[in-house]
């Protein structure tokens, strides 16, 4: 079933379905939380484990995603519901795929306000390039940024703005205009910035951190953390992928594009690395600094090294367009549902869904600072928004995705969808997606569930 006004709506072509994609799939996960991820838990030997998982879970449930999205023509609901009733089975799977589209808009709620800190460190890299910022200075500066709720809100409604004119303006003529400019550009400043690192210092001790395993290191948090961020990294069971699967042309491999998104999602991971790791060990920082390592570390980096000013803008800028990328596929994603729900107009349903996001958006931001302590459990506005959509919302979606497409959906028509995969290929996915999928994302969920 097509969206209103949105009849028979595909993408014009595969490279244009593969950069919407892999912009949706790459996003400040790959560039904020993989590389503290992988300081904090050893390295090498965590990015080993990551790749692992990346391509014995992320492959297969990412391949799952985009067959039920193409199969079942819809919004995640529908097609979750269209594809089980195809198979001859309840229509009740829907609430998998609505699941999905929560996840999408709880996450987006959060979301929109990191992308606005994003923003806001870009217009500082540009206005000041950090100059003179050390470590206090940037911890600092950071506090005051959680602290100033009306910046915070300026810059969240002009990362909303943004992404709400692209969705605004179609799959086509949005969605399609935009990630055909900002991806290209997201990679070229990958690049551009590893090479610089090459001659700037810190390269030589990155690459060593980053490919020689120390199997010393890894402990079962480390094989826990891989399987989490493998999941999560290209950015299944949230409907983004579903929701484009839906516009996929069956002309276009699901199967050659699924290897083309993961390497690219896993290649600009790793460029991530070798972006901030070499200005890390280069200016004496801590690779394990977390969360705070690109908002409170790397500003240091940059006031101590070489041309730092203009690195800045880059790295900021680029962290910018993953960011927005990613907030497309979130807000396509409930955008889609609301025409299709509801029968309105692409136009009207975009505005409808950044607009409730902004005005939840601003509770996200108190939840910094004046809401900081209101909250359930100990945990405030975002803390409740973060557990339900990732540890519960997530896992347990991804996981029931990929029941739904290793048990329920039947065997002819996923290979009808996967051609054409090879039959050993095929049986290697069937095998992946019923045991060994459902087992790993149950584990990341009893475990989530217990923190």
């Amino acid at each position: 079933m097509a969206a209103a006004g949105d009849a028979q709506i595909n993408w014009s072509s595969r490279f244009a379905f593969l950069m919407a994609s892999v912009g949706f799939a790459v996003g400040l996960g790959n560039i904020w939380r993989f590389p503290y991820v992988a300081g904090e838990n050893g390295g090498a030997a965590f990015v080993l484990i990551y790749l692992a998982c990346v391509f014995g879970i992320g492959v297969p449930i990412l391949m799952a995603e985009l067959m039920v999205g193409r199969r079942g023509q819809g919004s995640p609901p529908t097609a979750m519901a269209n594809v089980a009733e195809q198979s001859g089975r309840s229509r009740q799977w829907q609430w998998v795929g609505g699941m999905g589209l929560l996840a999408a808009f709880t996450i987006e709620v959060v979301y929109a306000g990191v992308v606005g800190w994003v923003l806001w460190y870009l217009f500082k890299a540009i206005t000041t390039g950090f100059s003179g910022v050390d470590g206090a200075a940037a911890e600092a500066e950071f506090a005051a940024v959680l602290g100033d709720t009306g910046g915070m809100l300026l810059w969240t409604l002009i990362g909303l703005g943004i992404t709400g004119f692209i969705i605004y303006s179609g799959v086509q003529g949005g969605i399609e205009r935009a990630v055909r400019i900002m991806m290209p550009l997201l990679f070229l400043l990958l690049l551009g910035l590893a090479g610089y690192n090459v001659f700037a210092g810190g390269f030589v001790e990155a690459i060593d951190w980053l490919f020689t395993p120390d199997f010393s290191k890894i402990s079962f948090a480390t094989v826990l953390a891989a399987i989490g961020q493998a999941f999560f990294s290209i950015g299944v069971a949230m409907g983004g992928m579903m929701t484009f699967g839906s516009y996929l042309p069956r002309s276009i491999s699901i199967a050659q594009s699924v290897l083309i998104i993961v390497v690219a999602d896993t290649g600009v991971a790793l460029l991530a690395g070798l972006v901030i790791f070499p200005a890390v060990f280069n200016n004496g920082l801590d690779p394990a600094a977390g969360a705070g390592l690109i908002f409170q570390t790397l500003p240091v980096a940059f006031a101590q090294m070489p041309g730092g000013h203009l690195f800045a803008v880059r790295f900021c800028l680029m962290r910018a367009v993953a960011g927005i990328t990613s907030m497309v596929g979130l807000v396509e994603t409930v955008t889609h549902w609301v025409e299709e729900r509801y029968g309105i107009a692409r136009h009207k349903s975009a505005l409808a869904v950044v607009g409730s996001i902004a005005v939840l958006s601003v509770i996200s931001l108190l939840s910094y600072n004046v809401l900081c302590e209101v909250g359930l459990g100990g945990r405030n506005f975002n803390d409740i928004l973060d557990y339900f959509s990732n540890q519960i919302l997530l896992r347990l979606g991804g996981l029931m995705l990929a029941v739904c497409a290793g048990w329920v959906v039947k065997k002819e028509y996923s290979r009808d969808e996967l051609t054409p995969l090879g039959d050993g290929l095929y049986a290697l996915w069937h095998f992946l997606i019923r045991f060994v999928v459902p087992p790993a994302v149950l584990i990341i969920f009893v475990m989530g569930v217990a923190e």
